[in-house]
Formats: structure tokens, sequence, C-alpha cells
């Protein structure tokens, strides 16, 4: 692999804007009432924080059906992946070479990441960028937000904002490899000036690019608000289901060349079969013109399986449920075929309580988060050619539970020293627990009981030109729990730590945007890809001591007319272990200073 990785990217839209009026609030443009839901976690325009404010227009302009996650291709540091080829179904998305894993995703507040293995699943909520309204990219560290900390970067989003005017929309599209999309949307506009209503139902289907690696996925949402005085509530529900066929697995060299869209699984129900549902509730008071609080509570459940057939397998593997098959001198072979399906079973709650204070020189947020977990994991045969004695379809082989609490309060505080300069502190404390019981799917007794305390600060200064010009400097704190997996690859294994060290320059003018930055971001015990996968195809990660990734990243947007924008992003970077260890012919082995896979 190169030392360096350079990423370029141009992108030229056709699309229709309203005009825009730079503002140093909490978006850097107009803030709308809605906001004030994500207040405690976004940052304003003069932030010393690197990050991208994406609206609604211009989601709405590439949104085809396709994940959230290829929707954000275009913006700085941004690599996306597709299980199935064709950005609908499984897709992933990396930010400085960070994998969703290590990125902190919250919608309206509430964490999305999965509190067990750290993943988010846009796959759950198909086209549930219908129902965005804005989202913020922060990248590196960022500012303290709920939820797992951020690695690489956090995606705060903002689900739909009141509308004033009824309105009932169709849409329709459709794509290569058979891919179509099907919204049906509404709104009851505003009723008696306080009351709104409005909702969404989305079918998505595809072939994908890979062979047999169709998605069936179905979302809705429905969403109600009010809003009165100095009082505003809102209360969501959303889910998805989905069915996508398995494809990720990886294919030779020869076979690429062979046939690059084949795929390795042949059995016509190896499929990923999964919903989930999420319960919201907001509530934001306006005390006066200088103080508001916002109180946000969440519940999320979700249910599924994966499906696969297992030729020749072990029944070792089975707790005696399946028999072995037998020669023709009546030898056991130890092994049979059968049709298997893993299943997650969670409850997800959270409690987020905020107060914010505002002047013409001094803004602070105090902020805290609450959330508990507990996932089931168990094991299932379907099909075998000959079950055990005593047992039939459907009895279970394994049983796990995994519980975790997470508990944070961060506050934070921005103040113009003068009238150019201003200062941003951030100050976060996390304590975290997790604890494990049952057996995992390879039949090995999981007991974790691990806690864990973090203290994460952030300071910046933010030095301004003149109203077009920034330039702002800063460094963060991060610390960051392993996720299941992990524990499961080595019970032994460590936390993480991040200390990212960022310096740019933001320039705006009315039909030019333009973002320099540049990033130090040094790794203590960083959790990178060994280039292994678990049974189930999970990428096994493993402590690399001291690491680092340095890099520079610009932006620039180019408004040409009302119709004509010009976007363009570039990233060059070099990722390193500083030293890798790892044994070689029976001894340890000293590999150097090595690349990072990503």
């Amino acid at each position: 692999m190169k030392n360096n990785i350079y990423f370029l990217s141009l992108i030229i839209t056709f699309n229709l804007f309203s005009q825009e009026k730079i503002k140093d609030t909490i978006q850097g443009t107009k803030q709308i009432l809605d906001q004030v839901v994500v207040q405690s976690i976004r940052v304003k325009y003069s932030a010393p924080i690197s990050h991208s404010n994406i609206s609604k227009a211009e989601l709405s302009s590439r949104n085809l059906g396709q994940d959230l996650p290829i929707l954000l291709s275009f913006l700085p540091s941004v690599v996306t992946t597709s299980d199935a080829g064709a950005g609908v179904g499984y897709t992933g998305i990396r930010i400085r070479g960070v994998s969703a894993q290590s990125t902190n995703i919250t919608i309206n507040g509430i964490p999305f990441n999965d509190p067990e293995s750290h993943g988010t699943y846009w796959v759950n909520l198909p086209d549930f960028t219908s129902s965005i309204e804005s989202l913020q990219v922060q990248r590196g560290v960022g500012t303290s937000t709920n939820g797992s900390g951020a690695f690489g970067a956090s995606v705060n989003i903002l689900t739909d904002a009141i509308s004033k005017n009824a309105y009932a929309e169709i849409s329709n599209s459709a794509g290569s490899y058979n891919t179509i999309k099907h919204t049906v949307k509404f709104s009851s506009g505003k009723l008696n000036n306080a009351f709104e209503l409005s909702g969404r139902l989305s079918k998505i289907d595809s072939d994908g690019y890979i062979d047999r690696a169709f998605s069936d996925l179905k979302s809705y949402f429905l969403q109600g608000s009010y809003v009165q005085g100095n009082t505003f509530i809102k209360a969501l529900v959303f889910g998805g289901h989905e069915k996508t066929y398995q494809s990720w697995y990886g294919v030779s060299k020869e076979q690429i060349l062979e046939n690059r869209r084949q795929n390795p699984y042949t059995y016509e129900n190896e499929i990923d079969n999964y919903k989930q549902d999420h319960y919201q509730f907001h509530w934001n008071e306006n005390l006066n013109q200088r103080w508001s609080t916002n109180v946000g509570l969440n519940y999320t459940y979700g249910s599924g399986y994966f499906e696969q057939f297992k030729n020749d397998d072990s029944v070792e593997t089975y707790s005696g449920i399946v028999e072995s098959d037998i020669d023709e001198n009546g030898v056991k072979l130890g092994t049979t075929d059968l049709i298997r399906r893993r299943w997650l079973d969670n409850n997800f709650y959270v409690l987020n309580a905020s107060a914010n204070y505002q002047s013409s020189k001094l803004n602070m947020t105090f902020s805290s988060s609450y959330s508990t977990y507990s996932g089931d994991h168990f094991g299932e045969v379907v099909w075998a050619r000959q079950f055990g004695e005593n047992s039939s379809i459907r009895d279970r082989y394994y049983e796990g539970n995994g519980k975790k609490r997470d508990f944070s309060v961060f506050a934070k505080a921005s103040y113009f020293l003068n009238k150019k300069l201003e200062f941003y502190g951030d100050l976060q404390l996390r304590n975290v627990g997790y604890k494990t019981k049952g057996f995992t799917s390879g039949l090995v007794n999981m007991i974790i009981d691990e806690s864990y305390s973090f203290f994460n600060p952030k300071f910046g200064l933010s030095y301004k030109f003149n109203t077009n010009s920034i330039l702002y400097g800063s460094y963060s704190r991060a610390n960051r729990e392993p996720s299941r997996s992990d524990y499961e690859s080595d019970p032994n294994i460590k936390r993480e730590q991040l200390n990212d060290f960022e310096f740019g320059w933001r320039y705006r003018k009315y039909g030019l945007k333009f973002n320099l930055n540049s990033y130090f971001m040094r790794y203590n015990e960083q959790l990178v890809l060994t280039g292994a996968l678990d049974d189930v195809g999970t990428p096994i990660r493993a402590n690399s001591g001291s690491s680092y990734r340095i890099g520079i990243e610009s932006d620039l947007n180019v408004k040409l007319s009302n119709f004509f924008t010009i976007n363009s992003n570039m990233t060059l970077s070099s990722n390193k272990n500083k030293q890798i260890l790892s044994p070689k012919n029976g001894k340890i082995f000293d590999f150097g200073k090595t690349n990072i896979s990503f």
C-alpha cells in the first residue's frame, strides 16, 4: 500500500437553491425552530471544528433511494462502500479512514450507533433521507455529543421541520439493477397555528450489482409537533424492515477476472431479516431570552436474524441438537448439512437533558445523557439432515446476553474575547459499564464485566479576519470502549484513546465557500483491522499501540448561478502504526512502522 492516500472528488449539480445569508448561528445560516433539538451537539459557523452542514435541498437532489452514506460521498475525507454494489442494502461509510463503528451518529440528539457493536446499520432505516431536515458532519473528535465517542467523525441528524402548509407528495424513481423507490409523504400543515402531523411510507427494491444480492426494504415515519409561545414539543415514531440477500463475502482475484459480479453464496434463503422501531419524544422550553432547556426520550426495539446454509459443518458446534452423518461403513463423520439462524433481540432506552445560555458574547451548554441497553443473542437450527433424539426444529444451540449502560455529562462554552477572537471550551465526563453472560456462537462462555470512566477535554480558538474569513485551531481528546466482537476475539482487549489537533481556514462569501483544514490524530491502542474475519464476516480488530493519522483536506463550493453549482474536495493523508509486534515463525518480530489498512 502506498504511504499516502489521495482522495479527490468533483461534483457538478444542477439545483435551485434559495439565497443564503451567512449568520453566526448554530449552522452559519438562518436557524429554524426545530434546530433547538440538536443545539447542544451542533457547532456554529465560527467554531474551531472542521464541519460540513448539509441541507434538505442538497440531500433531496441526490436522493434516489440509495442509503445515506452514499449520499454523503461528496464530502471531504469520505469513502463509502456497498455490499450489493448498488448503494442499496448494507452500506458503509469511512471518514478519514475511520469506519462507522468509530463514527458517532445521532438522530435528534439520540444515539443511533448500536451500543454493543458500535455499528450503524442504515439498511434498518431505508429512505430515511426523505425525512431529514438537515445534518452536520463534524470531522475528527468534534464537539461533545451523546453516545459512544467519535474517533474519526460524528454525524448529527435533525428530522423534518414543521411545515406551515399542508401537502401530499408521491415520489418514484428507478435505476440500474431493477432498483425502484416508492415514497409517499404528507403534512397536515399547522393546525390552529400550533399542531402539525406529518408522515412517510417508503418501499425500495433492488436486485443489486452482485448476483442474487437483492434488497427488499420497507420503512415508515410519523411525527407530531406542537409549538405555542415558549414551548416546542416533538413526538415521532419511525422504523424499517429489511430483507437482504447476503453478499459481504469476498472473492479472489481469479474470480473477479472470471465474473466480478459473482456471489459465493448460492443457498436461496441466505438472507438477513431484521426489523427496528424507534420512538422519540422531545420537549423544549425557552425560559427567557437567554435560557432554554430541552429533554429527549427514546426507546428503540430491534429484532431479526440472518440465515445460513452450512455444508459439512461440525456437529460439535450445535450442542447436541444435530446428529453426525454416517459413511457407508457406519462410521460417524462428525459433520452434517444444516440451516441455521442467528438472532439478535434488543431494547435501548435513552434520556437526554440539556440547558443552553446565549448572550452577545457568551454561549454555554450543559447537557447529560443516560442510556441502558439489553441485547439477547441466540442461534437456532431450522433444518438438519438428522436432529438429535431429544431435539427438534428451532432448538437453540447457544444463548447469550449483553447489557450496557452509558452516562455522560458535558459543559461547553464559546466566548468572544474581543470582536475578532473567540475561545471555545468543552469538558465531558463519561462512564460506561458492560456486562455479558451466556455463550457466543462459537460456544465460548463469554463473561465480561467491565467499567470505564473517561475524561474528554476540548479547547480551541477562532480568529475572524472579517465576516467572511476565519482562522481556527483546536485540541480534542476522545476515549472509547471496545465492542462486543472485540471482546469475543480478545477478552483482554484495551480501550482506545485519541488526541486530535486541528488547524484550518474557513472562507465564505455569496457564491463561494472554501474550507482548508489540517489534522494530526494521535492514537493510543487504536483498534485496527488485522485482515482476519470471524465466522460471520465481521472484521477482527486488535490494539495497535501507538499510531497516527495525519492529513490535509479541502472543500470548495462555487455557485455559478441559481441552477449551476460546482463542488470539489480533496484529502491527502498518511495513516501509520508506529510499531507492530507480531508472531512470525514462532518468535515475536518487530515489523516497525506500518500502514494502517484504512
